[in-house]
């Protein structure tokens, strides 16, 4: 029986998906932690990425049932943004930043002001934030030009995963839409944008390649350390969120929110999205179309901090916050607990009103889901002015779409049923699809609606959430800067 293998090697832990290469069944799963990061410096050794991978692969395959030798074809979605930087010899020069680093939040600044927002959105899709590559390469150029002179390449995490395992510098339209110097309408690098900003004209940036092009066969080196018959396949890969959508299955114009470390909303769109305001980003989806999102950086992590505070288990935090009538929501909580990406509020602090002797710890439980949905909710609506949402049910996806308490909050303020899908780990899924259609020499597109999953879990909506609190949150959030 031929297997493919999907790697999803997120901020905080690699995990391995086995599937049946002819159905998408699920056979077995593995993972293994990340070293933790903790912003706004945040840093991780692409090498702990490469342990982490080959501990999980290895426990999926065991838990499968199969051996190394039976997986045909593999591929790897990962973090986006972060900058790997590489000598020619291929050793790594330093930690690599990631997405969730926020120490190059001048240079973004600098670069809006420069440029201005209309300019970015039109050269590139997107307004670059401290998450984006080229204001990490900028952050180089400013605190640590020798060791931007000495790289010969720049790339990301899932570009280092899968030249790891392939020996090819390659990348996927998803993550070079992300970079801020790549113009997915216009196919090329704008090599002028690392120039101007960076001061570097010399860098080796990864071939991109199309949503049905394999990045080419394991390496010898690779093969060995993995068990892998020497002729598996690799997926050209992709971005996490990228590579989730696909493994879910999304139509074009239905809208999907993560909540996961960060959260995410997004939809997909047949057309190129530039959005002058910056708010929305106009990447690229792993199937040749493209996928506006807007990216948070406080989704599940606010609720789990809240939890700890009032000491509950997930399960005892997620009832208390339910048990909350919809006309006691008294407080609303602007969840900007790390600073945030969007809107770009990188020294922002989280802020907390409606406070009273009365507040009760449930009412805190729900103030912290609803801070989360209510950052979410401004994303949407700003996806939804570009005209890109359709009608239907909202998949939510993430560690935190377990939480009914979620999923109820996204329905009432949505006033839309929220679903879950059957879709184990999306990111992982989505690059088995992908493996699987290049070993058949199929068709991402055609897989992606054949292997569409199941509803597991619903919610509909309830009665609407007052107006208050909404009224609230829009003038918590226009707080900018806020002393730490």
């Amino acid at each position: 029986m031929a297997v493919v293998a999907g790697i999803d090697s997120s901020t905080q832990s690699c995990k391995v998906e086995i599937r049946e290469a002819a159905t998408g069944r699920l056979l077995g799963v593995g993972s293994a932690p990340h070293p933790p990061t903790t912003p706004p410096v945040s840093e991780q050794n692409p090498a702990d990425w490469w342990t982490a991978l080959t501990l999980a692969f290895g426990r999926a395959v065991k838990a499968a049932g199969v051996t190394a030798q039976d997986v045909k074809a593999l591929g790897v979605a990962a973090q986006c943004h972060g900058l790997v930087l590489q000598d020619a010899t291929g050793r790594v020069l330093r930690p690599v930043k990631l997405w969730n680093d926020l120490t190059s939040a001048p240079q973004a600044t600098a670069m809006v002001q420069q440029l201005g927002k209309p300019a970015w959105a039109e050269a590139v899709g997107s307004v670059p934030t401290a998450a984006f590559t080229i204001t990490k390469l900028a952050w180089m150029a400013a605190h640590e030009p020798d060791t931007l002179q000495r790289a010969a390449s720049a790339c990301l995490p899932h570009d280092y995963l899968t030249w790891k395992l392939t020996g090819a510098l390659v990348t996927d339209r998803s993550e070079a839409s992300g970079t801020g110097y790549y113009a997915a309408h216009e196919g090329r690098y704008r090599v002028d944008l690392i120039e101007r900003f960076a001061g570097v004209t010399h860098l080796r940036l990864p071939e991109v390649l199309g949503p049905s092009q394999a990045a080419g066969r394991v390496c010898a080196e690779a093969a060995a350390e993995l068990g892998l018959p020497p002729d598996a396949l690799v997926g050209p890969g992709g971005g996490d969120q990228h590579a989730g959508s696909l493994g879910l299955g999304l139509r074009t114009g239905q809208p999907l929110f993560t909540l996961g470390t960060s959260g995410v909303a997004m939809t997909v769109s047949e057309n190129s999205v530039h959005d002058p305001t910056g708010y929305v980003n106009g990447v690229c989806d792993t199937t040749g179309r493209y996928l506006p999102l807007v990216c948070t950086l406080n989704a599940t992590k606010v609720t789990d901090w809240f939890r700890r505070l009032l000491r509950l288990t997930t399960e005892e935090f997620d009832a208390l916050a339910l048990s909350v009538p919809p006309d006691q929501r008294s407080l609303t909580l602007a969840a900007f607990l790390d600073g945030e990406r969007s809107p770009d509020l990188p020294d922002a602090v989280g802020i907390l009103a409606g406070l009273s002797t009365a507040t009760t710890d449930a009412q805190l439980a729900r103030a912290a889901v609803d801070g989360v949905v209510l950052g979410l909710m401004a994303a949407f609506e700003a996806i939804e002015s570009c005209g890109l949402v359709g009608p239907g049910p909202v998949v939510a996806t993430g560690g935190g779409a377990a939480s009914a308490a979620y999923r109820q909050s996204i329905a009432d303020f949505l006033q839309r049923e929220v679903v879950v899908l059957d879709a184990g780990d999306a990111a992982a899924r989505g690059v088995c699809l992908q493996a699987a259609a290049i070993l058949d020499g199929a068709e991402v597109d055609e897989l992606r609606d054949t292997w569409r999953p199941a509803i597991a879990q619903r919610a509909l909506p309830g009665q609407p959430v007052p107006a208050a609190i909404r009224e609230r949150y829009g003038k918590l959030a226009a707080y900018r800067e806020l002393d730490r």
